[in-house]
């Protein structure tokens, strides 16, 4: 009987099993060698910065802003300080009543509720609702929402400024931001010192950026910054911007700037310019308000200048106080010819005393032109500072436009002795004056005094003229102010010595500006042993410096010799 053969649907050693068996190990062997190679890449390779990707994705870092250096004047006063405050953020992903969050937050910051709608309802994990809040009212906020049961909002250490005498001397000390930088003013240029170095604070967050409990951490310890005392007196500050402000309304000016300084060392005691501003409230700032006009703008100085002109005859020998001269009523200048403000139509004999007393425009060219010479006058308002940085410590100082001698033409010189055909900002002419009141000795015009307690170093700054050039010129300051432009600039008890300036202003197409003067007046007392300079000047006014900047000027060295203790003299 034949045997029958079963039926073998599968694959035996007869059938090439091993055949079909290799290749699929080998694909096997390959798939596993590729996971493992990704696997290496991915924990060897890049797991690092995976690591760190992951990391960054759940963590918030927020500046931890060190505490400014305070800001001390003359007398100890405190200026400018920092203050410990709370600054309000959210995470919008866990704000649970956004409605009744935005009604609790205007009513304790102000504001309309619909105003931190868009922050509360934002697409991140970190927004901030409100910086720098007074301690006090942030836990007024943190109460009415923990009350509410409102989540998401939250409330992080911070510092901010504060001014004990409020807007008084906000252009000198300056705006500081948010983010606790330096935006203008002696809190801009000394940034470096008062800011010290912030901390971070890092916050580690779940899924949907809530911050984690217990995993916050300080990364890096805020630096506190350096406190600084600056020359300010706060009262003569006060009396300064009181005074400006009321005598440019008073005199229909556009503008008006005041500096006064110790003219024996440069120390400024006081200055401004308006339009003043409040560093309190910087939401209300008009244009140019933050700008120190005497520091940053150009402007022609005016009869203040003869000052100059008269000093660099002296001082070479050229010409003595009472030098007399035949001054013609009028004078060629280029192609011009240069008259006096008294309308004198004839010639007269002055004095160089009486040309500084009379203010005489003709008097003071007809000296430039025909004693002094080119060469000699553009030497000696180089050796004044004329046209060069004085050294202040505040941002913003413009060199001025003065031409130098190879840029002389034929009006330059006539034109330049009093005080036109050249424009420079008046803090050069505080300064130069300054060493009129200390024998000829320059000073920078400066308000460090010390920083950390180690006192600022502030060397002379050169030698403009003699002790006995500055000594004649301040004696016929004097005959200024007790008889001639400048009488409304006298002090009742004391000796000063000052010189008025009416310049016209230059019109934008070309010429001068009919009735529109830089009325001004610098002096300074004791004139014997000075203690006290004062520049005032009002921009863009149609009154002379006799009947304006004069009696401004009076006023406040009035007050300064006052609160500064100087005895009278007379």
């Amino acid at each position: 009987m034949a045997s029958r053969r079963g039926r073998n649907d599968g694959f035996g050693p007869d059938d090439g099993f091993e055949g079909v068996a290799r290749p699929l190990f080998v694909v096997l062997a390959a798939l596993v060698a590729v996971v493992a190679l990704r696997l290496v890449w991915l924990q060897v390779i890049q797991g690092p910065s995976l690591a760190a990707s992951a990391a960054a994705q759940r963590t918030n870092v927020v500046a931890v802003h060190a505490r400014r250096g305070t800001i001390y004047d003359r007398d100890g006063n405190v200026l400018a300080m920092s203050q410990a405050c709370k600054t309000i953020y959210c995470n919008p992903q866990k704000v649970n009543d956004p409605n009744g969050a935005a009604r609790i937050l205007a009513e304790k910051l102000g504001g309309e509720a619909s105003s931190y709608l868009a922050t509360l309802r934002g697409d991140s994990s970190f927004s901030y609702v409100r910086r720098q809040v007074d301690t006090d009212k942030a836990k007024e906020v943190e109460d009415s929402l923990r009350d509410a049961k409102a989540n998401g909002i939250y409330f992080l250490d911070d510092v901010k400024r504060v001014y004990p005498y409020g807007a008084v001397g906000s252009q000198v000390l300056g705006i500081v931001g948010t983010d606790g930088d330096g935006l203008s003013g002696l809190e801009l240029y000394y940034d470096d010192v008062l800011k010290g170095t912030d901390g971070e604070l890092v916050f580690e967050t779940g899924s949907k950026g809530t911050p984690i409990a217990g995993t916050s951490a300080q990364a890096s310890t805020a630096q506190d910054g350096t406190d600084i005392v600056i020359s300010l007196d706060i009262d003569v500050q006060e009396a300064a911007e009181r005074t400006i402000a009321k005598g440019t309304e008073d005199f229909d000016a556009e503008s008006g700037s005041v500096m006064v300084t110790d003219p024996k060392t440069g120390q400024i005691i006081a200055a401004c310019s308006t339009p003043l501003y409040d560093v309190t409230d910087t939401s209300k700032i008009e244009e140019g308000a933050t700008s120190l006009k005497p520091v940053s703008s150009s402007f022609e100085p005016g009869s203040i200048f003869k000052l100059l002109t008269t000093a660099i005859g002296i001082d070479d020998g050229l010409m003595g106080t009472e030098t007399t001269y035949d001054v013609p009523a009028y004078l060629k200048v280029g192609d011009d010819y240069v008259s006096d403000d008294d309308g004198r139509d004839y010639g007269m004999d002055m004095s160089v005393r009486e040309i500084l007393r009379r203010s005489s425009n003709a008097g003071a060219a007809l000296l430039a032109q025909n004693v002094i010479g080119a060469e000699r006058f553009s030497e000696g308002i180089a050796r004044f500072g004329i046209g060069s940085y004085t050294g202040i410590d505040f941002p913003g100082e413009v060199p001025g436009l003065v031409k130098t001698l190879d840029q002389y033409d034929g009006a330059s010189l006539g034109s330049m002795s009093f005080g036109q055909s050249l424009a420079v900002p008046l803090v050069q002419m505080v300064k130069a004056v300054g060493a009129l009141a200390d024998g000829g000795t320059l000073h920078a015009p400066h308000f460090l005094v010390s920083k950390g307690g180690q006192e600022a170093e502030w060397g002379p700054a050169g030698q403009a003229v003699s002790a006995e050039t500055a000594s004649a010129v301040t004696d016929m300051m004097r005959t200024v102010v007790q008889e001639g432009t400048a009488v409304h600039a006298q002090v009742e008890g004391y000796d000063v010595a000052g010189k008025t300036g009416t310049g016209e202003q230059a019109g934008e197409t070309g010429g001068y500006i009919d009735y529109s003067y830089v009325s001004s007046l610098i002096g300074f007392a004791p004139a014997s042993d000075a203690k006290v300079l004062v520049y005032v000047g009002l921009n863009g006014t149609p009154y002379l410096a006799s009947a304006s900047a004069a009696p401004l000027f009076s006023t406040i060295m009035g007050e300064a010799l006052s609160d500064l203790g100087v005895a009278p003299t007379n």
